[in-house]
């Protein structure tokens, strides 16, 4: 098992993924940092928690979509409002209860 350490929202974090997946996991872990680097250059200072919320969101959509351009159902058309209203609760949740950890460290 590697350990990398990757920034996002300008907090280091210290992460450990399988062998091999380190650049894969930097990268995705980039990608997330731009989201909310974009977030906040448009709406300014939110909570910690509300920006990886909007910005799992942002991502989520458009995994959505290009799951729909090709052809596929997409992560929404499987699953109905009610589940989706679980899912979003639980993934809020979870984004909450991260920040939490974050600002106590």
């Amino acid at each position: 098992m590697a350990q990398i350490s990757i920034n996002v929202n300008g907090k280091s974090h210290l992460l450990a993924c399988a062998d091999g997946e380190e650049e894969q996991l930097k990268q995705l872990a980039e990608y997330v940092n731009s989201k909310t680097v974009e977030l906040t250059e448009k709406l300014g200072h939110v909570s910690e928690s509300k920006l990886l919320l909007m910005a799992s969101l942002l991502i989520a959509d458009e995994l959505n979509e290009a799951l729909e351009g090709k052809g596929q159902q997409g992560i929404i058309g499987g699953i109905s409002e009610d589940d989706l209203a679980g899912i979003l609760t639980e993934v809020a949740v979870e984004v909450e209860g991260i920040a939490d950890q974050l600002a106590k460290s």
